[in-house]
Parts: C-alpha cells; sequence; structure tokens
C-alpha cells in the first residue's frame, strides 16, 4: 500500500465529491475517460482535490473495484455508475488518504444527495463503515488475487510478466504511483543550469534530468502559472523521455538549416515544439483530431515557433504536395501502456483486443509514411508503449519488408535498453516514463 497523502482544505466536501463521481462514472460505463475532466467544476482552493481524487482512484482502480464488490451485497445498477464511483472514491479515501475517517464516510455518502440519489446514503455509508471495522481482513481477502494486489488488468499483467520477464515488477510499482512533473527549458531564453536558480529563487526545488538535456523534474509539482517565465515561452512540461526524440533528430537536423520536416500525429504538441525551439526547420505538422490540433496551435502560440498545421490522416496521402521530407517524426498512436501513471484511466478502459488494431494502424502509418522522406532522410519511430508488438516487433516486421530502411538508432546511449532496432524505457518512480525510439535511415540507391 502506497504512504496516505495529507488532504486538502477547502469548499463543501460534499460538493468535490459528487464532482469526482460525475467524472468517474462515464469511465466506470466505457463511455468515457478522465481526459474530459473539468477541474474547474469545483472552486479553485479544491481543484486540487478533485484530481487527486479522480486520479487516485483510477491508478488502484482494480483494488478498488475488487473490495467494492466484496462490501455491495449486490452490484448497483448500469445507471448509478455514479453511485458506484462515490464508493470507489470512498475506499480510495479510507485506504489511501490522510482525510479523517468521519470525513471521508460522511462526505462520500452525503454526496449522493447531490446527484439526486439520496436512497445511497445509507448503503455507501454502511460499506464505507464496514471497510473501516474490517479492513485488514477484507484486504487481505481480496489481495489473493494477484492482478488486485498489483492493481493492474490480468490480461496486462501477464503481458508485461511475457515482455519483460526481469523488469514487469518495476514497471507495475512505477504504474501505481503518480509521475513526477518535468519541465523543458527553452534554450532560446536560459540554459537549464540558469532556470534550474530562477525556480530555486521561486521556492520551487528540482534537479536536472540525466538523459534529456533541457530537463528539470521538480520535487513537487506546481501550477504552471508559478513557473517563471510560463507564459512567454520560457519553459513547458514535457516528460524527460518524451524530449529524446529531439536529441535524436539533432544529427539529422542541426547540418541542415531549413529541412523539411513531418511531424505526423503531432498533438499535443510538445514534440513539434521541442523541434522548433531546437532546430531552424520548416515543419509541417499533421494531425487527424481538430480538437487536438487547436491545442498545438495554442502551445506553439506561446512559444512564438511556426509551423504548418493540418488537419490530416497520416494514413492518407491527399495532403501531400510529394515534396520528400529530409526528416519524420512518427509519434504512432499507441495503448499508452508506458504512461499509465498519467492515465490510469488506462486500467479500465484498455484492453488485450485493443493491441492487435493499434499495431495495424501503426503499420500503415510506417508503410505510408515510408515513400515521403528523401533518399539519405530519417524517420524517427517513436511510441509511449511497453509492448513489443507495438515496439520492437513492429519494426522488425517493417525492416523485413522495407529493403531501404538502415538502422541507426544509437547503442551508446545511458537511458533504455536494447530492443530490437531500438531502445525500451520503462517507467520509473521519480523519472521518465515508458517509451520507444527507433530510429531509420532510407538508404541511397
Amino acid at each position: 500500500m502506497s504512504q496516505k497523502r495529507s488532504p486538502q482544505s477547502g469548499g463543501s466536501g460534499q460538493e468535490v465529491r459528487a464532482a469526482a463521481a460525475r467524472a468517474l462514472a462515464p469511465m466506470l460505463s466505457d463511455q468515457g475517460s478522465l481526459a474530459g475532466l473539468d477541474e474547474h467544476s469545483v472552486v479553485a482552493r479544491d481543484r486540487g482535490l478533485l484530481k487527486e481524487l479522480c486520479f487516485g482512484t483510477c491508478r488502484r482502480l482494480p483494488r478498488l473495484e475488487a473490495l467494492a464488490g466484496v462490501l455491495l451485497k449486490q452490484p448497483f445498477k448500469k445507471r448509478d455508475s455514479d453511485v458506484q464511483a462515490l464508493l470507489l472514491l470512498g475506499i480510495y479515501q479510507l485506504l489511501y488518504m490522510r482525510i479523517p475517517a468521519h470525513a471521508a464516510v460522511g462526505e462520500t455518502a452525503g454526496a449522493a444527495r447531490l446527484l439526486n440519489k439520496e436512497w445511497a446514503t445509507r448503503v455507501l455509508n454502511g460499506c464505507l463503515r464496514r471497510l473501516q471495522r474490517e479492513s485488514e481482513a477484507l484486504q487481505a481477502q481480496v489481495d489473493r488475487d494477484e492482478s488486485v494486489a498489483l492493481e493492474h488488468p490480468p490480461w496486462l499483467l501477464n503481458a508485461l510478466r511475457q515482455a519483460w520477464p526481469e523488469q514487469w515488477r518495476d514497471i507495475v510499482e512505477a504504474n501505481n504511483h503518480a509521475g513526477p512533473m518535468t519541465l523543458r527549458v527553452n534554450q532560446r531564453y536560459n540554459d537549464r543550469e540558469a532556470y534550474l536558480g530562477m525556480l530555486t529563487e521561486q521556492g520551487l526545488n528540482g534537479h536536472l534530468c540525466p538523459h534529456a538535456p533541457d530537463a528539470i523534474t521538480l520535487e513537487t509539482p506546481c501550477d504552471v502559472t508559478a513557473l517563471p517565465g510560463f507564459e512567454e515561452g520560457h519553459v513547458s512540461v514535457q516528460d524527460e523521455a518524451a524530449q529524446l526524440s529531439a536529441a535524436l533528430l539533432g544529427p539529422a537536423l542541426a547540418p541542415r538549416p531549413g529541412a523539411r520536416v513531418l511531424d505526423a500525429c503531432c498533438a499535443p504538441g510538445g514534440k513539434t515544439a521541442h523541434l522548433l525551439e531546437q532546430f531552424d526547420i520548416a515543419l509541417t505538422a499533421i494531425d487527424s483530431d481538430n480538437q487536438r490540433l487547436a491545442r498545438v496551435e495554442d502551445t506553439l502560440s506561446r512559444l512564438g515557433v511556426e509551423a504548418v498545421l493540418e488537419h490530416a490522416d497520416a494514413t492518407e496521402r491527399d495532403w501531400w504536395s510529394g515534396t520528400p521530407f529530409d526528416a519524420i517524426l512518427l509519434d504512432a498512436p499507441c495503448s499508452g501502456t508506458g504512461v499509465i501513471r498519467r492515465h490510469p484511466d488506462i486500467k479500465k478502459l484498455r484492453r488485450k483486443d485493443d493491441i492487435r488494431p493499434l499495431a495495424k494502424l501503426q503499420r500503415q502509418l510506417l508503410d505510408n509514411l515510408w515513400p515521403m522522406l528523401r533518399e539519405g532522410g530519417t524517420l524517427l519511430y517513436a511510441t509511449c508503449s511497453v509492448l513489443p508488438e507495438e515496439n520492437s516487433e513492429q519494426i522488425e516486421a517493417f525492416l523485413a519488408r522495407t529493403p531501404d530502411a538502415h538502422v541507426t538508432t544509437p547503442n551508446d546511449v545511458a537511458w533504455g535498453i536494447a530492443s530490437g532496432a531500438g531502445r525500451q524505457l520503462f517507467p520509473a518512480q521519480g523519472s521518465h516514463d515508458g517509451f520507444f525510439y527507433a530510429r531509420l535511415e532510407k538508404r541511397t540507391a
């Protein structure tokens, strides 16, 4: 069990719990995700608590659901997924947060009234008080199931164990803890040593990351408005592993001012922006999701950099002018199994049957984009997955059917481990997310 977290103070305890239940209910019924969490649904001082309740509950969901199943005489109906969410929230508070037990029980049960389900207050109150009385025995009972004890769905636990027999336990442990807040310093304004000094002056402690040359990890997350120069584009929030894409493309871009670069599947735009901060390039960024593309535009505007943004499908070519690119970044859609700690609803929403269609899409993207690369050009394939089917096996199959593809993934770096033609990073507590990179060069005829 993790260390318990400190409570947040603020407005109505029932209101913030009801808001959390409303946010979780669509995810519990497979109708939504936490991506749409509206932190502004509660007063400013309660937003930290709302986020902790929602993300923490998802992070511990397999165990919480098992305990709920034992506590309930019969499961709630589908239309009462919001009440189910309240029960899970109550269990999470009792086991994982430093909220006084009377508040965790009373405010959570009382929140059912705000959902117009007063009948549920007695059920929730009874379940949570039973958990208080029988906590040790009930936890021991559900933890007999390994997937419950390790808080991962069985299919994913099996996949990790099979793929990484030496590392799977560390991956699982990292997935069950929130990832740190890591910054990317814009070298156009400051080097990261100078920026770290500015953070220290503001009372924000952090350390330089060992692998990405622009990265700083904060000891404690903060609101971006507290970061010196954030609105002026001096710094962005981006995981260290994600920042490595710019370093990997550096050898192809630095010697070629004005290089034509494609960022396929570019949203939400962190890697797009990093490339523009680092290199003098002509960058085209495409994405099939118009709403996410708008976020890319906002990011580039804040940073004062420019790219050609197009709403387009990277599996098609109707958007392409026919002029080859010098470099292509393919940050492919994937299972997200390397970033579960940042998107813990993946534990609920992702299915074993999702992996094969994702691998098929990745194959289509590789095959469609490769002809757009000039001879001698570089394609960087990236995912935030730790599953070989999406990573090393995907690239191995691509190389087998693509004679002019040559592997240039560096093997003299200190991050990750060699995995086929690429390098695999695993999520690490207090450090980077899980990522895979493979760098390929198109041979000249």
